[in-house]
């Protein structure tokens, strides 16, 4: 199940809901997870052993087949909702040309729908109410937040007719579902976060609230940051149709310095904001995001 977790196998099956829900559980089951129903059900993790922790926090069987010490930690025990924000916008589709891909077969947007499917299968799981919004200029996708398998079901259909526009809208054009979405809970927002006037960082500023956690999710091939092309290459912008060429040779090193401090001033602006910056790369594993997201969660608001 944990291979399941790899993108260039994720890009070959179209079984969205049995791939969520087996990685899921597989990414569980790696981590030494467990559910526990109460009142509902909760996560649990494992951190290493402190000096103070209650002895009898400590997992005694997990010391045996470790021989270290660990201690389990609660996570959130109140329901909350979780907003996914999903950018569809045409740079979503920047397929990967990492040697591990297939060619066309994954891009940006594959790995937001596969990743935000697993996402709310784990919170649903959990008993949060989960809601969904999906934003291009073409069109707008809102699942309202509501809790449930079925609902969870809604969501999956909901990402798997999500398609892509040209731009990500201005504000003005939705402002009334980012209303819906600013409440308390947990708001993730998927984007590459490449925008003409600022647009989604506007969009973001009034996502956020004292009541409200707003984590970017920042979506990057293994190309886009390590630019491996060789010889005279040519470059096509998705959104505004602007054409280059350009020798590689020539380019690399001022594109590797043009990313770095892209993704530095991004980090910087998110953080003015009072939103988590996190930078994911779609070509490598599941499991650090997935993790992240069970931190997030645990999260007290």
């Amino acid at each position: 199940m944990h291979t399941l977790i790899n993108p260039a196998l994720l890009a070959q099956l179209k079984d969205l809901p049995l791939v969520a829900k087996t990685v899921a559980q597989g990414f569980l089951h790696g981590m030494h997870a467990s559910l526990q129903r109460g009142s509902g059900i909760e996560f649990s993790q494992y951190r290493a052993y402190e000096p103070g922790d209650p002895l009898n926090n400590i997992d005694w069987k997990l010391f045996a087949r470790s021989d270290r010490y660990f201690v389990r930690e609660a996570m959130r025990e109140s329901n909350v909702q979780v907003w996914f924000v999903i950018d569809a916008s045409a740079s979503m589709l920047h397929a990967s040309q990492s040697k591990n891909a297939k060619k066309d077969s994954w891009h940006k947007l594959d790995y937001a729908k596969h990743l935000v499917a697993t996402m709310s299968y784990l919170a649903q799981q959990q008993g949060d109410s989960i809601g969904m919004l999906g934003l291009s200029s073409n069109s707008t996708h809102l699942l309202p937040a509501r809790a449930g398998y079925q609902h969870w079901q809604k969501c999956v259909l909901h990402l798997a007719q999500l398609d892509s526009g040209h731009e990500f809208p201005e504000f003005t054009h939705i402002q009334q579902q980012i209303a819906k979405v600013r409440e308390h809970g947990l708001v993730i927002v998927l984007s590459d976060f490449y925008q003409q006037n600022n647009e989604i960082l506007n969009a973001l500023n009034k996502l956020v609230s004292p009541r409200t956690d707003v984590i970017g999710m920042q979506l990057m091939s293994d190309d886009e940051l390590t630019f491996p092309y060789k010889g005279r290459i040519h470059f096509e912008d998705r959104e505004t149709k602007q054409r280059l060429t350009l020798s590689s040779k020539a380019a690399k090193q001022s594109y590797l310095q043009n990313v770095q401090s892209f993704n530095q001033t991004l980090a910087t602006k998110l953080q003015s904001l009072g939103v988590e910056h996190h930078l994911v790369n779609i070509d490598q594993p599941m499991d650090k995001t997935l993790r992240r997201f069970l931190k997030l969660r645990a999260k007290p608001l």
